[in-house]
Protein backbone atom coordinates (compact mmCIF):
# COMPACT_ATOMS: atom_id res chain seq x y z
CA UNK A 1 0.00 0.00 0.00
CA UNK A 2 0.85 3.79 -0.84
CA UNK A 3 1.83 5.96 2.60
CA UNK A 4 -0.67 8.44 3.65
CA UNK A 5 1.31 11.22 2.99
CA UNK A 6 2.14 9.89 -0.50
CA UNK A 7 -2.08 9.54 -0.46
CA UNK A 8 -1.90 12.99 0.31
CA UNK A 9 0.42 14.75 -1.84
CA UNK A 10 -1.42 12.67 -5.03
CA UNK A 11 -4.97 14.43 -4.19
CA UNK A 12 -3.06 17.66 -3.65
CA UNK A 13 -1.38 17.49 -7.08
CA UNK A 14 -4.94 16.28 -8.79
CA UNK A 15 -7.29 19.34 -7.54
CA UNK A 16 -4.17 21.78 -8.78
CA UNK A 17 -4.34 19.92 -11.68
CA UNK A 18 -7.72 20.51 -12.33
CA UNK A 19 -7.77 24.08 -10.85
CA UNK A 20 -4.73 24.99 -13.31
CA UNK A 21 -6.61 23.92 -16.65
CA UNK A 22 -10.14 25.58 -15.53
CA UNK A 23 -10.45 28.81 -17.23
CA UNK A 24 -12.60 31.32 -19.28
CA UNK A 25 -10.68 33.20 -21.94
CA UNK A 26 -12.17 36.32 -23.67
CA UNK A 27 -11.04 37.50 -26.83
CA UNK A 28 -11.19 41.09 -25.94
CA UNK A 29 -11.96 43.29 -22.55
CA UNK A 30 -14.11 45.74 -23.95
CA UNK A 31 -15.47 46.85 -27.89
CA UNK A 32 -17.72 49.20 -28.94
CA UNK A 33 -21.32 49.40 -30.13
CA UNK A 34 -23.67 51.35 -32.07
CA UNK A 35 -27.46 50.99 -31.15
CA UNK A 36 -29.21 49.00 -33.70
CA UNK A 37 -25.85 47.33 -34.57
CA UNK A 38 -24.58 43.96 -33.94
CA UNK A 39 -22.27 43.14 -31.66
CA UNK A 40 -20.27 39.76 -31.37
CA UNK A 41 -18.17 38.48 -27.75
CA UNK A 42 -15.55 35.93 -28.92
CA UNK A 43 -15.57 33.65 -25.72
CA UNK A 44 -13.63 30.05 -25.14
CA UNK A 45 -13.16 28.13 -22.13
CA UNK A 46 -11.44 24.96 -20.40
CA UNK A 47 -13.43 22.80 -18.17
CA UNK A 48 -11.89 20.85 -15.27
CA UNK A 49 -11.53 17.31 -15.90
CA UNK A 50 -12.28 15.74 -12.88
CA UNK A 51 -12.04 16.09 -8.79
CA UNK A 52 -10.49 13.95 -5.97
CA UNK A 53 -13.53 12.47 -3.97
CA UNK A 54 -11.47 10.58 -1.36
CA UNK A 55 -9.54 8.01 -2.02
CA UNK A 56 -11.13 7.92 -6.05
CA UNK A 57 -10.44 10.16 -9.16
CA UNK A 58 -14.53 11.13 -9.96
CA UNK A 59 -14.77 13.16 -14.05
CA UNK A 60 -16.39 16.04 -14.62
CA UNK A 61 -19.00 17.17 -17.68
CA UNK A 62 -19.80 20.71 -18.44
CA UNK A 63 -23.95 20.33 -19.08
CA UNK A 64 -24.91 23.78 -18.57
CA UNK A 65 -23.80 27.59 -19.96
CA UNK A 66 -24.82 30.40 -19.09
CA UNK A 67 -24.24 34.48 -19.96
CA UNK A 68 -25.39 37.63 -17.66
CA UNK A 69 -24.99 40.91 -17.59
CA UNK A 70 -23.73 43.02 -14.32
CA UNK A 71 -23.25 40.01 -11.81
CA UNK A 72 -19.90 39.02 -10.87
CA UNK A 73 -20.40 35.22 -10.24
CA UNK A 74 -23.80 34.61 -12.60
CA UNK A 75 -25.33 32.15 -10.32
CA UNK A 76 -28.39 30.59 -8.81
CA UNK A 77 -31.18 33.04 -9.41
CA UNK A 78 -29.30 35.68 -11.34
CA UNK A 79 -30.92 36.52 -14.16
CA UNK A 80 -29.35 35.53 -17.01
CA UNK A 81 -29.34 36.84 -21.04
CA UNK A 82 -28.78 33.13 -22.27
CA UNK A 83 -29.34 29.76 -20.03
CA UNK A 84 -29.07 26.59 -22.38
CA UNK A 85 -31.22 25.28 -19.54
CA UNK A 86 -33.71 27.55 -20.62
CA UNK A 87 -36.27 27.57 -23.87
CA UNK A 88 -37.10 31.25 -22.93
CA UNK A 89 -33.80 33.34 -23.90
CA UNK A 90 -34.71 36.64 -25.66
CA UNK A 91 -34.08 36.44 -29.21
CA UNK A 92 -31.42 39.49 -29.37
CA UNK A 93 -28.89 37.16 -27.73
CA UNK A 94 -27.71 34.16 -29.42
CA UNK A 95 -25.06 31.68 -28.18
CA UNK A 96 -22.63 30.48 -30.54
CA UNK A 97 -20.93 28.46 -28.27
CA UNK A 98 -21.18 24.59 -27.28
CA UNK A 99 -20.23 22.50 -24.13
CA UNK A 100 -17.13 21.34 -25.13
CA UNK A 101 -14.71 24.64 -25.48
CA UNK A 102 -16.44 27.66 -27.35
CA UNK A 103 -18.87 30.16 -25.68
CA UNK A 104 -19.27 33.07 -27.99
CA UNK A 105 -22.40 35.10 -27.55
CA UNK A 106 -23.82 37.36 -30.27
CA UNK A 107 -26.13 40.48 -29.27
CA UNK A 108 -28.47 41.63 -31.98
CA UNK A 109 -29.90 45.30 -31.85
CA UNK A 110 -27.73 46.78 -29.80
CA UNK A 111 -29.58 49.15 -27.27
CA UNK A 112 -28.32 51.65 -24.53
CA UNK A 113 -29.48 48.78 -22.08
CA UNK A 114 -26.51 46.72 -23.09
CA UNK A 115 -24.03 49.39 -21.76
CA UNK A 116 -22.71 47.00 -19.22
CA UNK A 117 -20.33 44.09 -18.37
CA UNK A 118 -21.00 40.45 -19.43
CA UNK A 119 -19.66 37.12 -18.35
CA UNK A 120 -19.82 33.85 -19.21
CA UNK A 121 -20.46 31.08 -16.29
CA UNK A 122 -20.14 26.93 -16.91
CA UNK A 123 -21.51 24.10 -15.01
CA UNK A 124 -20.51 20.58 -14.43
CA UNK A 125 -23.01 17.60 -13.32
CA UNK A 126 -20.86 18.36 -9.49
CA UNK A 127 -20.45 22.02 -8.31
CA UNK A 128 -16.63 21.43 -8.33
CA UNK A 129 -16.57 21.79 -12.28
CA UNK A 130 -19.02 25.16 -11.64
CA UNK A 131 -16.60 28.68 -12.46
CA UNK A 132 -17.22 32.36 -13.40
CA UNK A 133 -14.45 34.29 -14.95
CA UNK A 134 -15.12 37.37 -13.35
CA UNK A 135 -13.29 39.87 -15.30
CA UNK A 136 -16.56 39.66 -18.21
CA UNK A 137 -16.73 41.72 -21.12
CA UNK A 138 -17.32 45.84 -20.96
CA UNK A 139 -19.22 46.78 -24.16
CA UNK A 140 -19.92 50.55 -24.57
CA UNK A 141 -22.52 51.55 -26.74
CA UNK A 142 -22.82 54.67 -28.90
CA UNK A 143 -25.93 56.55 -29.96
CA UNK A 144 -26.32 57.78 -33.43
CA UNK A 145 -22.85 57.98 -35.07
CA UNK A 146 -21.15 58.63 -37.70
CA UNK A 147 -18.75 55.79 -39.00
CA UNK A 148 -15.60 57.23 -40.65
CA UNK A 149 -13.42 54.83 -42.93
CA UNK A 150 -9.91 55.01 -41.83
CA UNK A 151 -6.74 53.30 -43.93
CA UNK A 152 -3.89 51.05 -43.69
CA UNK A 153 -1.84 53.36 -45.48
CA UNK A 154 -0.91 57.23 -45.23
CA UNK A 155 -1.55 57.92 -48.95
CA UNK A 156 -4.83 57.60 -50.91
CA UNK A 157 -3.32 57.27 -54.09
CA UNK A 158 -2.07 53.79 -55.13
CA UNK A 159 -0.57 51.63 -57.96
CA UNK A 160 -1.89 48.31 -59.51
CA UNK A 161 -1.37 45.21 -57.53
CA UNK A 162 -0.79 46.75 -54.50
CA UNK A 163 -3.06 45.62 -51.15
CA UNK A 164 -5.08 48.18 -49.10
CA UNK A 165 -7.35 47.53 -46.06
CA UNK A 166 -10.07 50.12 -45.58
CA UNK A 167 -12.12 50.10 -42.09
CA UNK A 168 -14.98 50.97 -40.85
CA UNK A 169 -14.94 52.60 -37.36
CA UNK A 170 -15.88 55.57 -35.14
CA UNK A 171 -13.90 58.43 -33.20
CA UNK A 172 -14.92 56.99 -30.30
CA UNK A 173 -13.42 53.10 -30.71
CA UNK A 174 -12.77 50.07 -32.76
CA UNK A 175 -15.89 47.97 -33.35
CA UNK A 176 -15.13 43.66 -33.16
CA UNK A 177 -16.98 41.78 -35.11
CA UNK A 178 -19.02 44.50 -36.62
CA UNK A 179 -21.50 43.93 -39.56
CA UNK A 180 -21.43 46.85 -41.91
CA UNK A 181 -22.31 47.50 -45.65
CA UNK A 182 -19.54 48.57 -48.09
CA UNK A 183 -20.87 50.48 -51.09
CA UNK A 184 -18.15 51.88 -54.18
CA UNK A 185 -20.24 54.87 -56.04
CA UNK A 186 -23.02 54.51 -53.88
CA UNK A 187 -23.51 50.69 -54.93
CA UNK A 188 -23.41 48.43 -52.13
CA UNK A 189 -20.25 45.37 -52.24
CA UNK A 190 -20.66 42.17 -50.82
CA UNK A 191 -18.72 42.46 -48.20
CA UNK A 192 -20.03 43.19 -44.54
CA UNK A 193 -17.42 43.17 -42.34
CA UNK A 194 -15.83 45.94 -40.52
CA UNK A 195 -12.32 45.77 -42.36
CA UNK A 196 -12.92 45.99 -46.56
CA UNK A 197 -9.22 44.38 -48.09
CA UNK A 198 -8.54 45.26 -51.84
CA UNK A 199 -5.76 43.27 -53.20
CA UNK A 200 -4.08 43.24 -56.69
CA UNK A 201 -5.52 46.83 -57.38
CA UNK A 202 -6.72 47.58 -60.72
CA UNK A 203 -7.60 50.66 -61.98
CA UNK A 204 -11.41 49.27 -61.60
CA UNK A 205 -11.03 50.10 -58.07
CA UNK A 206 -10.75 53.62 -57.86
CA UNK A 207 -13.77 55.49 -56.48
CA UNK A 208 -15.42 56.69 -53.33
CA UNK A 209 -15.89 54.31 -50.66
CA UNK A 210 -18.54 54.96 -47.57
CA UNK A 211 -19.56 52.36 -45.20
CA UNK A 212 -22.65 52.32 -42.64
CA UNK A 213 -23.83 50.12 -40.33
CA UNK A 214 -26.15 47.54 -41.71
CA UNK A 215 -28.94 48.07 -39.72
CA UNK A 216 -28.71 51.89 -39.62
CA UNK A 217 -28.13 53.68 -42.87
CA UNK A 218 -28.17 57.07 -41.10
CA UNK A 219 -24.64 56.40 -39.83
CA UNK A 220 -22.78 56.41 -43.14
CA UNK A 221 -19.50 57.63 -43.69
CA UNK A 222 -18.00 60.48 -45.22
CA UNK A 223 -16.89 59.41 -48.55
CA UNK A 224 -13.81 57.82 -48.88
CA UNK A 225 -11.77 58.57 -52.45
CA UNK A 226 -9.25 55.85 -53.85
CA UNK A 227 -7.25 56.30 -56.56
CA UNK A 228 -5.20 53.34 -58.49
CA UNK A 229 -2.87 54.79 -61.28
CA UNK A 230 -3.14 52.02 -64.45
CA UNK A 231 0.15 50.05 -64.86
CA UNK A 232 1.93 50.41 -68.12
CA UNK A 233 0.37 47.31 -70.68
CA UNK A 234 3.31 45.13 -71.28
CA UNK A 235 3.76 44.65 -75.05
CA UNK A 236 1.94 41.73 -76.87
CA UNK A 237 4.26 39.33 -77.47
CA UNK A 238 1.99 36.79 -79.35
CA UNK A 239 0.81 39.61 -81.35
CA UNK A 240 4.34 41.01 -82.09
CA UNK A 241 5.85 37.79 -83.28
CA UNK A 242 2.66 37.13 -85.77
CA UNK A 243 3.67 40.15 -87.03
CA UNK A 244 7.25 39.87 -87.29
CA UNK A 245 6.83 36.08 -89.00
CA UNK A 246 4.24 37.46 -91.33
CA UNK A 247 6.41 40.05 -92.50
CA UNK A 248 9.14 37.86 -92.83
CA UNK A 249 6.63 35.47 -95.00
CA UNK A 250 6.15 38.63 -97.19
CA UNK A 251 9.37 39.41 -98.41
CA UNK A 252 10.54 35.70 -98.82
CA UNK A 253 7.77 35.39 -101.21
CA UNK A 254 8.76 38.09 -103.09
CA UNK A 255 12.10 36.86 -103.23
CA UNK A 256 11.28 33.97 -104.57
CA UNK A 257 8.49 35.09 -107.31
CA UNK A 258 11.37 37.72 -108.37
CA UNK A 259 14.02 34.52 -108.81
CA UNK A 260 11.57 32.83 -110.68
CA UNK A 261 10.71 35.92 -113.04
CA UNK A 262 14.50 36.48 -114.02
CA UNK A 263 14.97 32.27 -114.50
CA UNK A 264 12.09 32.83 -117.30
CA UNK A 265 13.39 35.29 -118.64
CA UNK A 266 17.23 34.22 -119.21
CA UNK A 267 15.98 30.67 -119.92
CA UNK A 268 16.87 29.35 -123.79
CA UNK A 269 13.47 30.27 -126.08
CA UNK A 270 11.36 27.11 -127.23
CA UNK A 271 11.85 24.71 -129.69
CA UNK A 272 10.93 26.94 -132.75
CA UNK A 273 13.74 28.78 -131.97
CA UNK A 274 16.50 25.82 -131.63
CA UNK A 275 14.66 24.53 -134.32
CA UNK A 276 16.06 27.65 -136.60
CA UNK A 277 19.36 27.57 -135.32
CA UNK A 278 19.49 24.24 -136.27
CA UNK A 279 18.23 24.57 -139.54
CA UNK A 280 20.73 27.23 -140.28
CA UNK A 281 23.58 25.15 -138.97
CA UNK A 282 23.26 21.97 -140.10
CA UNK A 283 21.09 22.85 -143.84
CA UNK A 284 22.28 19.24 -145.13
CA UNK A 285 19.80 17.82 -142.63
CA UNK A 286 16.35 20.20 -143.25
CA UNK A 287 14.12 19.58 -146.13
CA UNK A 288 11.14 21.62 -146.90
CA UNK A 289 8.05 19.09 -148.14
CA UNK A 290 4.88 20.49 -149.29
CA UNK A 291 2.90 18.27 -151.51
CA UNK A 292 -0.04 18.46 -153.40
CA UNK A 293 -2.60 16.17 -153.17
CA UNK A 294 -1.60 14.06 -155.57
CA UNK A 295 1.68 13.89 -155.05
CA UNK A 296 1.29 12.44 -150.91
CA UNK A 297 1.72 8.65 -151.65
CA UNK A 298 4.60 9.13 -153.74
CA UNK A 299 6.03 12.09 -151.35
CA UNK A 300 5.58 9.65 -148.19
CA UNK A 301 7.78 6.45 -150.50
CA UNK A 302 10.18 9.06 -150.90
CA UNK A 303 10.28 10.50 -146.99
CA UNK A 304 10.48 6.56 -146.12
CA UNK A 305 13.51 5.64 -147.83
CA UNK A 306 15.08 8.63 -146.89
CA UNK A 307 14.62 7.91 -142.97
CA UNK A 308 16.01 4.77 -143.42
CA UNK A 309 18.85 5.85 -145.17
CA UNK A 310 19.78 9.05 -143.26
CA UNK A 311 17.93 7.73 -140.19
CA UNK A 312 16.15 11.24 -139.84
CA UNK A 313 12.28 12.14 -139.41
CA UNK A 314 10.37 14.73 -141.63
CA UNK A 315 7.27 16.05 -140.67
CA UNK A 316 4.42 17.03 -143.94
CA UNK A 317 2.60 20.04 -144.17
CA UNK A 318 -0.54 19.03 -146.90
CA UNK A 319 -2.76 21.87 -147.94
CA UNK A 320 -5.65 21.63 -149.90
CA UNK A 321 -5.55 21.94 -153.90
CA UNK A 322 -7.58 24.64 -154.13
CA UNK A 323 -5.92 26.83 -151.33
CA UNK A 324 -2.63 25.70 -152.05
CA UNK A 325 -2.71 27.90 -155.93
CA UNK A 326 -4.18 30.57 -153.94
CA UNK A 327 -1.14 31.03 -151.21
CA UNK A 328 1.22 30.65 -154.25
CA UNK A 329 0.36 33.14 -155.85
CA UNK A 330 -0.78 36.13 -153.12
CA UNK A 331 2.72 34.91 -151.18
CA UNK A 332 5.20 34.11 -153.62
CA UNK A 333 8.35 34.82 -151.26
CA UNK A 334 6.85 33.30 -148.22
CA UNK A 335 8.73 29.63 -147.67
CA UNK A 336 7.21 27.29 -145.00
CA UNK A 337 10.10 24.98 -143.19
CA UNK A 338 9.20 22.06 -141.14
CA UNK A 339 11.50 20.84 -138.13
CA UNK A 340 13.07 18.01 -139.05
CA UNK A 341 14.99 16.13 -135.94
CA UNK A 342 17.88 13.97 -136.77
CA UNK A 343 18.22 10.45 -134.92
CA UNK A 344 21.34 8.79 -133.84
Amino acid sequence: MVPLDKKVLWSFMFLLAGAAAQMIQYQTASTCAVTGSTVTLPCSFTPKKSFHNGMREVPLKIIRARWCKNHPICQGTTPSLYDSDSANNEPRYRYLGDLEGKCTLQIRGVGVQDNATFRFRMEANHFEGHFTESTGVVITVFDMVKMRINISSSNREFSSGQTVSLQCTTSSCTFNHLEVTWLKDGYALSENGSTLQLSSLTAKDSGNYTCALRSNGGTRSEAFSLQVEAAEEAPDLPLIAGVVFGVLLLITTLILVIFIVKRKRTAPEGPNTVAGETEMKNADNIYSSILMPHQEEAGSQRQQTSQEAEETSYISIKFKHNNWNRKAVQEPDQTIYSLVATRG
